[in-house]
């Protein structure tokens, strides 16, 4: 050991602690020098831009005013899903009564003809595509089935729009309205009425009512004439011959088909009397899916532009041709 007068420098000894620290300096100061070299020779051996992954479907250019969930058709339009899914397919599946219900659908020289069917034409043209009519319902209700289901995009079938059937379908704007009306057996009527005036015997109506069974009248009646017995038939003819036999007081429908009935059958005034309801409206509209909503909106911009919009005079009209 030196001592304390020694002026010869002092050699550190160099402990275990000592050696460790040296080594990660050295070990680190060769990283720093290495890579800066390796990001070099691998920039050098990189492409100038790696392309992305081809995606399994065309995406919408993204901006503030382009959705990203939009789809570019075939011949590059750029389509909601809901409309994209007919464009693709070719056609406009529309759901229609498949009994015969004049101006608006029948089978004339084996031809669909009528007021919708023009409109479901028109809608398809629109669209740039076919139209196919699915008539598999034998009733009104079972159209809103069918597209329930998803099994047609379009229920077009002078159908009213109901509370009932709000809840399983959307409905668009409505394309024509119509009053409620009553065809009336005059006999049974004067025996319910008892002198009483006809709106007041209406308004309380304590007699039988014959609707067609699964109909928006059908509905209507029980919430309209909660005091009447309601009796329902298949069809329309059986239920203007069931207030003819006196079997029902009354028959409840629209006014276009109780003038139709009476413009068919001119002697049945002798024997019925009608009353229209001013006040009660039905309000006819195409049914669209629950999860189309971009194709109810395009439905109601048609219907709004179009220009030959229906009343029950034009529809009268078309009964006589």
């Amino acid at each position: 050991m030196n001592s304390p007068h020694d002026s010869r420098p002092v050699t550190p000894v160099a402990t275990p602690l000592h050696r460790r620290r040296l080594l990660v300096r050295l070990a680190g100061s060769a990283l720093c020098t290495a890579l800066p070299l390796l990001a070099t020779r691998a920039a050098a051996a990189a492409p100038a831009s790696a392309p992305l992954a081809p995606t399994t479907a065309p995406v919408a250019p993204a901006s503030a005013s382009t959705p990203p969930d939009l789809v570019r058709s075939a011949d590059g339009r750029l389509l909601a899903p809901d409309i994209a899914r007919i464009v693709a397919r070719g056609e406009l599946v529309v759901a229609m009564l498949g009994v015969d219900t004049p101006p608006f659908f029948q089978r004339v020289d084996e031809q669909l003809v009528g007021l919708d069917v023009d409109m479901a034409r028109a809608i398809a043209h629109e669209l740039k595509v076919k139209v196919r009519f699915n008539r598999e319902a034998r009733s009104f209700n079972e159209v809103v089935d069918v597209i329930a289901r998803k099994e047609a995009d379009l229920g077009i079938s002078k159908l009213s729009r109901t509370l009932a059937r709000a809840q399983l379908i959307r409905f668009s704007d409505p394309y024509l309205r119509l009053n409620h009306a009553l065809v009336l057996n005059r006999v049974a009527f004067a025996k319910l009425a008892l002198d009483r005036p006809v709106q007041a015997v209406v308004r309380n109506f304590r007699g039988s009512i014959g609707v067609i069974a699964k109909s928006s009248f059908a509905d209507y009646a029980t919430r309209n004439f909660p005091l009447a017995t309601i009796r329902t038939y298949p069809g329309w003819p059986e239920v203007i011959d069931a207030v003819h036999r006196g079997e029902v007081v009354g028959a409840y429908r629209d006014e276009l088909e109780i003038k139709r009935m009476l413009k068919g059958n001119p002697t049945a005034a002798l024997t019925l009397r009608t009353v229209t309801l001013k006040d009660l409206e039905d309000s006819l509209a195409i049914a669209v899916g629950v999860s189309d909503p971009v194709l109810l909106a395009f439905v109601n911009q048609y219907l709004a532009q179009r220009s030959d919009k229906l009343d029950i005079e034009r529809v009268l009209k078309a009964l006589d041709h």
